[in-house]
């Protein structure tokens, strides 16, 4: 921050809105006219890196407002020069048009912008971020040049920012879920104790949740051929003894037969 009296008093903080940044600040500049408040520095910023320019701004802890001249990338061409200190600045997306409150005049163009450290097209992406503000239709300045003349705007006004990353949160690993000290199958125990009807009631058990759809091994048709033996799931009632049992979600299993893959977390 340059030394010196603050531009405004302790507690207040300078968050304009694109309207107007155009109408009170840009346009007032571009015609050489006193600005509301002196806090935005003049400062050529394709000279510096973007993490040098804080310290050059007049205001801002988190954003920092620069008025800033545009050169041309050829001569007699109308295209900017984005090349900076060590890299260069990159347009993202498309202009955005600025209007008036009332939406019926267009007053300005913003345009955002990636830095990248070294030479295009293999430099490297940064989070710092531009948004540059132009007046609509006309050059940002009231003087004619000359011909030969590499400048393109005498103005523009460019918000700088550093974007905050946000970490994704940290991935499961695939071999802490399949833990076996957290989870154990249904199926293993109780086809090792041989229980085959409290293994058909504990399909019927509404404090045991599934926690995915049980796998029937049993073919279509043996299930079809079954339909005079098997258990009632509503009431735990034997139609008639049989060797087939109806599970949790309608299907039919043989006792014999039964191999249930599903896991149940503890």
């Amino acid at each position: 921050m340059p030394n010196g009296s603050p531009p405004l008093p302790p507690g207040f903080r300078f968050h304009p809105t694109d309207e107007e940044l155009i109408l009170h600040y840009l346009c007032r500049r571009a015609a050489s006219e006193p600005c509301p408040a002196s806090v935005i520095a003049e400062v050529d910023i394709y000279k510096f890196n973007p993490w040098d320019l804080p310290d050059k701004a007049k205001s801002g802890d988190r954003e920092w407002y620069f008025f800033s001249p545009r050169d041309r990338k050829y001569p007699n061409g109308v295209r900017p020069n984005r090349t900076a200190a060590s890299g260069y600045w990159k347009a993202t997306g498309t202009d955005k048009p600025i209007t008036t409150g009332k939406g019926d005049e267009n007053i300005g163009v913003k345009k955002a912008l990636v830095f990248y450290t070294g030479k295009p097209p293999k430099g490297v992406k940064t989070n710092w971020i531009m948004h540059e503000y132009r007046l609509q239709g006309r050059n940002s300045n009231s003087v004619k040049r000359k011909e030969d003349s590499m400048r393109l705007d005498d103005w523009v006004l460019c918000r700088i920012y550093q974007k905050t990353s946000h970490h994704p949160p940290a991935a499961v690993h695939e071999e802490e879920a399949d833990s076996p000290d957290k989870s154990f199958c249904f199926s293993e125990l109780l086809l090792e104790e041989g229980d085959v009807s409290l293994f058909s009631r504990l399909l019927d058990t509404p404090t045991i949740a599934p926690t995915k759809r049980s796998r029937n091994i049993s073919s279509r048709e043996e299930a079809s051929s079954a339909s005079d033996t098997f258990v009632d799931s509503g009431s735990n009632r034997k139609q008639k003894p049989g060797n087939l049992y109806l599970g949790t979600y309608g299907h039919i299993y043989k006792p014999n037969s039964i191999q249930f893959d599903q896991v149940h977390t503890l």
